[in-house]
């Protein structure tokens, strides 16, 4: 274009990006602290004779079913049951119609004690080869007894594949439980991003913990029988306990809940990554060693620098224990993982880390505190467009009760906040977009409460670089390639 200089060029881009940055840091200033106050709603576990932890009638019934993700990309499934009159088989019969079961698949049988505490048979079966998008019966048991059941493959993998996830976190059993696993199944979502704290079995003795773990699995099987639950361990799966002579970590929660840690090359299966839909979902693990060196630390350096955002453009991370928190309650306990692994998630553009633990909701604008140094005295987060949005989601309806106690002020990089129950959404819509939404237990009612748009951090980025480009080679005259 005529009478354009380079001069002219340079002051416009100046200006837009003021512009920009102006926006973003009066976007950080509008945190919200809910004044929302909650009645009081039964917080203590529901009877062991309550309905919702009924046994199957049937000799060696199976009970406690749910299945997760069984592979890297989602074609497969791992399907988990407990039997307790004698082992029965590993079987899985299974096929596209309904009462027609053409394929079978044969896992393994696992059991385990705890202080006096048996378990029950408990079976894990790998159903690989399945059809993307694609309705599956499934029947496990023998005879009278058998179930039956069915569960929805996601679509292949791909860039504007939607897909629609819940997020739950610290869920128990109580009343309060109930609403969010109630609520949760009327959401259309597709399958659950879990992040610690499953039974709360830890809070009781002796063999009442493992009693609280088989009550816990029949209570969530109307939801994972029919989807995946991907799984993440919380404080209260570690079970460590001296005075019972109960010494091993996790015992409980490994020998009952499988993850598909081998296909994404991790060696443990506290922390591992799997591909669904348009998502690439990458599950750490709070306790266990993350410092440099250590197998979390190098297995998460390479399995960021493997995501492809053009087949995957949703990278989500999940923890149990929040990098950012405003709460009284378990104030800063993640700031030894953020000194370690949020550079990495600015690097490489994580759009959303979802954490619990905290027993409240909170939001955070994109923040970061990469510029932290102890000598220096930098210490304060900054307005960040290339961070994560931190979500805490840590309010499933334990027994120990909401965190109520937020720090006051509330910090600019908190953007909503409160002490409620609950669960929350995510549905992706296309690689740009996808829509969130926290939804509050009142009284063991639904109320939408927080949502928002969230930007995909790859591909909106690019948009609004090739934006740019296109912009100013158009002000001097030439066209993008």
């Amino acid at each position: 274009m005529p009478g354009v200089t380079k001069m002219q060029c340079l002051l416009f881009q100046l200006i837009l990006t003021s512009f920009v940055l102006l926006d973003s840091v009066n976007n950080v200033n509008a945190g919200i602290t809910s004044s929302f106050i909650r009645k009081e709603f039964p917080a203590v576990d529901i009877p062991l004779d309550h309905e919702v932890f009924a046994v199957p009638r049937g000799h060696n019934a199976p009970q406690q079913v749910h299945i997760t993700q069984g592979n890297y990309d989602g074609n497969a499934v791992i399907i988990s049951w407990v039997t307790f009159d004698e082992p029965g088989f590993s079987k899985v019969q299974y096929g596209t119609s309904d009462k027609n079961y053409e394929f079978t698949a044969e896992g393994r049988m696992t059991n385990y004690t705890f202080y006096q505490y048996s378990s029950g048979y408990i079976h894990h079966v790998l159903v690989d080869g399945l059809k993307y998008d694609t309705k599956y019966y499934y029947k496990i048991g023998n005879g009278e007894s058998a179930r039956e059941f069915w569960f929805q493959t996601p679509p292949m993998i791909g860039p504007d594949v939607p897909y629609k996830f819940g997020i739950i976190g610290d869920l128990g059993q109580t009343y309060n439980s109930l609403s969010t696993l109630e609520h949760y199944m009327e959401s259309g979502a597709q399958s659950v991003l879990f992040l610690g704290d499953l039974s709360y079995a830890d809070r009781y003795k002796y063999n009442d913990v493992g009693i609280r773990w088989d009550s816990w699995g029949r209570f969530v099987e109307r939801s994972t029988a029919y989807q995946p639950w991907i799984w993440n361990a919380g404080n209260h799966e570690i079970e460590y306990m001296p005075y019972m002579n109960e010494v091993v970590p996790f015992k409980s929660y490994l020998h009952r809940y499988p993850t598909p840690y081998l296909a994404s090359k991790s060696s443990s299966p506290m922390w591992y990554a799997i591909r669904r839909a348009s998502a690439h979902i990458i599950v750490l693990s709070s306790y266990s060693p993350f410092v440099k060196y250590t197998p979390q630390y190098l297995w998460l350096k390479e399995e960021l620098e493997n995501v492809d955002r053009k087949k995957t453009p949703w990278l989500i991370v999940l923890m149990h224990v929040p990098i950012y928190n405003t709460n009284e309650a378990h104030f800063m306990e993640g700031e030894s993982m953020r000194s370690v692994f949020e550079e990495w998630f600015i690097h490489h553009k994580v759009d959303v880390i979802f954490a619990g633990h905290v027993h409240a909701y909170e939001r955070s604008h994109r923040i970061s505190n990469i510029m932290y140094n102890v000598s220096s005295g930098e210490r304060y987060p900054v307005p960040d467009e290339s961070a994560p949005v931190y979500i805490t989601v840590g309010d499933g309806g334990n027994q120990e009760g909401l965190a109520g106690r937020f720090r006051d002020p509330q910090p600019d990089y908190s953007a909503f906040r409160e002490a409620s129950y609950g669960h929350s959404t995510l549905e992706i819509m296309n690689r740009t977009h996808a829509l969130y939404h926290w939804n509050r237990n009142d009284e063991g009612k639904k109320v939408p409460t927080d949502s928002f748009v969230l930007h995909n951090q790859y591909w909106s980025s690019n948009v609004r670089e090739r934006t740019l480009m296109k912009h100013n080679l158009s002000v001097l005259g030439r066209t993008a390639s």
